[in-house]
């Protein structure tokens, strides 16, 4: 049997079964069977999620019944489908006024679009591709009992970790989840700066009491509240303040609130005690780096995601060199897809080698090896670093020093307090330091580039 045949009989049971058969199952159609899986291809960015969390049992009994034994099944989002699908909808329309399905099946369509982008979420974030690692596993099983069951258990959910590891991954796909499965709740998705861009921007322009009680109800008025980033709140006092009441009104009302942050609540310097009491009220979570099997995973999964053929060795290439976080793992298959896709090539071993060349990057570099780089650079010695020494020019050295330890080594900041023997808040205190300063100093941002270099070069 092909897959538009396994599909037809398949259609006509679920006709039977769905009661959205017209608005879900109907516009599918069969892409491909390979004798294990059937592919199935839809015109709605969002139906693969919402058929899968609805109706995945009944597909899966009707394709066994279909087929004679059990087989697997993927939804994919196809644009060529897509266009070729619209077109004929507007040619029926024309011909035919529309009919109660048609009208229940583009308003329903039209209403998860609307819940999408108002909840300021990108639709790739989702629980169905998120790979679960010992890493992880214990954050996703955190996430989704927040996502079936908001303000029930864990409120707040708070995740930490460093950089790239996939917190907003995580944390986005609870607001999809709900979205698709509890449609009646309101979710809401936003980054700590930009929510400070936007309070300072209706501080200062207009009528500033009325255009602050909007502001106000936009993230108040939620049932799921989800906040990325949250260390940038620090030495922010006005926000800070405003995240207080807004934490303080959603708790109260029994409404769920989801933060995520790259270090705990007491790490965060200037956090007031009120803030941070709030934060550990509910469950913190961690995300570590991946091990070497769910680097493969990863990579396996966003190559059948993206639909590139690869050999398998290339993912364990890539999984034994990009080790410190998701992002760089991902970044690294993205531009040996991109080069084969170029060249017009296979993704093999030997092609993935030539593009990364991974062979001829260093051993890992020590914090001691990026002190002596930074020192020689502005004229300091490790001395002067691990001393008490507090001059401007050794103080700006030694930010700097941190700061690159930090983003270079990926260790903790108490592994670099150790080392230049200070406390951690003082490691904080100089990464944030050099962190905000890079957004306007071009002459710093010049001067850790070549410092960088310096260390690759070494």
């Amino acid at each position: 049997m092909d897959a538009k045949e396994i599909w037809k009989l398949a259609k006509e049971e679920l006709e039977q079964t769905v009661p959205t058969y017209k608005m879900w199952i109907e516009p599918l159609e069969a892409a491909s069977f390979d004798g294990n899986l059937l592919t199935l291809i839809t015109a709605h960015a969002l139906a693969p999620q919402a058929i899968k969390s609805q109706h995945d049992s009944k597909i899966l009994e009707a394709l066994k019944n279909a087929y004679g034994k059990n087989i697997g099944y993927s939804i994919v989002f196809d644009e060529e489908f897509a266009d070729r699908y619209q077109k004929e909808k507007k040619k029926e329309l024309q011909k035919q006024k529309r009919t109660p399905v048609e009208t229940e099946e583009t308003k329903l369509m039209d209403n998860l679009a609307q819940m999408q982008s108002s909840a300021n979420l990108n639709l790739k974030y989702k629980f169905s591709n998120y790979v679960v690692g010992e890493n992880s596993r214990f954050a996703h099983a955190a996430a989704m009992s927040v996502a079936q069951n908001p303000a029930k258990k864990y409120n707040p959910l708070f995740i930490y970790g460093a950089s790239g590891l996939g917190k907003t991954h995580l944390m986005q796909a609870i607001g999809h989840h709900v979205i698709f499965n509890k449609p009646k709740l309101k979710v809401k998705y936003i980054k700590t700066e930009e929510y400070f861009n936007e309070l300072i921007k209706n501080l200062q322009t207009g009528d500033k009491t009325n255009r602050m009680d909007k502001f106000r109800q936009k993230y108040r008025n939620v049932d799921v509240l989800l906040i990325d980033d949250i260390q940038f709140l620090e030495s922010k006092t006005f926000t800070m303040e405003e995240i207080f009441h807004t934490f303080d009104s959603l708790h109260n009302n029994n409404k769920q609130i989801v933060i995520t942050s790259d270090r705990l609540p007491k790490d965060i310097p200037t956090l007031p005690d009120r803030l941070r009491t709030r934060f550990e009220m509910g469950l913190m979570v961690d995300i570590t780096p991946p091990d070497f099997e769910t680097r493969v995973a990863i990579l396996k999964n966003l190559a059948d995601t993206a639909k590139i053929k690869a050999e398998f060795d290339v993912f364990e290439y890539i999984a034994k060199n990009f080790i410190s976080n998701v992002r760089e793992l991902e970044g690294a298959f993205n531009k040996v897809s991109a080069y084969a896709d170029i060249e017009k090539t296979d993704l093999t071993l030997e092609f993935a080698k030539k593009v990364l060349n991974c062979e001829a990057m260093k051993q890992e570099v020590t914090i001691a090896q990026v002190s002596k780089a930074v020192g020689d650079y502005y004229g300091v010695s490790i001395a002067d670093f691990l001393s008490s020494a507090r001059n401007q020019r050794v103080s700006s050295a030694r930010h700097v020093a941190v700061y690159l330890a930090r983003e270079i080594t990926q260790k903790s900041f108490e592994a670099i307090a150790e080392y230049f023997n200070k406390k951690h808040t003082t490691m904080l205190y100089s990464y944030e330091k050099i962190r905000d300063d890079l957004k306007t100093n071009k002459n710093l941002e010049q001067d850790i580039a070549v410092i960088r270099r310096t260390l690759r070069e070494q």
